[in-house]
């Protein structure tokens, strides 16, 4: 059996099912509400029930007392419905209503992508959840005081790992002790969330894409929110790499475009191979998007990628119409972003 949940100032509705916690069924719905640990032993998901019932579930007495339970307050990690409800409750409309936390985390996978991209995938605390926006960064505090800002590529309903997409940069510390020394269960230091680069969803307009190497990585997160939640907005996705070793994930976009209609997968490589046998589209990815979308006023861009790249995209596409306040960025260089 399903509810109706109303939250509150807000007067947004979604549904939620009698067994899955309000906390679930929002962020499904697509509102963001506040969470830290998602079990009930943080108490950042605290709200009030302004009217109906709710079964508490696991949320633990020194999170939610039970005064506090008598004067309706209840923590929406843990919290099912049992009846259509109406809820208070502050809802997280931009990056900087998360907080940012530094915390240790462990090394739970290494997964080799490419001869050059390493999979990290990173599992925090057993009481801790970091709350982030598809498209966000992290950075690595260091041992010598120095940091290392990585785009997180998994979207924000999934985030049991966290998972960055690592390119070997050749007498790079940090890379190079990923692809050499690093193992599964080593201890890290993370801070995060971090950036201003995600999914504005209260847009309407069409959306293009463009990735460089790894810059792919963000916009997978940003892609995969954006099918959790029901977004059907047309997305035309850029991958431009080198060489196709360099897609990397390459079946992953194929996939989205086979299986969503509104999605659009278009790999673009600057210097194929002759063993790439390559048939695709080459040149420059943004030069790719803008063959294809010659006018782009009435169109989103969310870029990522070196900043020679992210520039050039910026320049071109303004100049083809693409309003300034529509051009979302994600610049990876080598210093904190």
């Amino acid at each position: 059996m399903a509810y109706q949940v109303t939250l509150q100032p807000s007067g947004h509705t979604f549904s939620a099912a009698a067994d899955t916690t309000l906390l679930e069924a929002a962020l499904d719905a697509g509102f963001n509400l506040p969470y830290g640990c998602k079990n009930g032993a943080c108490g950042a998901c605290k709200g009030k029930v302004l009217d109906g019932q709710v079964d508490h579930g696991a949320a633990q007495d020194h999170a939610l007392s039970a005064d506090e339970r008598a004067t309706g307050m209840t923590l929406f990690c843990c919290a099912k419905p049992r009846s259509d409800l109406s809820l208070e409750v502050r809802e997280i409309g931009v990056a900087r209503d998360i907080p940012v936390k530094i915390l240790p985390c462990r090394v739970q996978q290494l997964e080799r992508l490419a001869e050059d991209v390493m999979a990290l995938r990173l599992k925090l605390p057993a009481n801790e959840r970091m709350q982030f926006l598809a498209g966000q960064y992290i950075e690595f505090l260091l041992p010598d005081g120095k940091r290392r800002a990585f785009s997180l590529a998994n979207a924000p309903h999934d985030d049991a790992l966290l998972e960055i997409h690592v390119r070997r940069v050749p007498g790079g510390n940090f890379t190079e002790h990923v692809f050499t020394t690093m193992k599964e269960r080593d201890i890290l230091r993370i801070e995060g969330p971090l950036g201003s680069f995600f999914l504005r969803e209260d847009s309407t307009k069409p959306i293009v894409m463009v990735a460089g190497g790894t810059g792919f990585a963000p916009l997978k997160g940003l892609i995969e929110h954006a099918l959790h939640i029901g977004i059907t907005r047309p997305l035309t996705l850029y991958w431009g790499a080198k060489d196709r070793a360099g897609l990397y994930l390459d079946t992953l976009p194929q996939a989205w475009a086979a299986a969503h209609p509104h999605i659009t997968y278009i790999p673009v490589l600057s210097e194929p191979t002759a063993t790439d046998h390559w048939t695709g589209r080459t040149g420059l990815a943004h030069e790719a998007a803008l063959a294809d979308h010659p006018d782009l006023s009435a169109y989103q861009a969310y870029v990522c990628g070196a900043p020679a790249m992210c520039e050039a995209a910026l320049r071109d596409f303004t100049a083809h119409g693409l309003p300034s306040g529509e051009f979302f960025a994600d610049v990876f260089s080598y210093a904190p972003r």
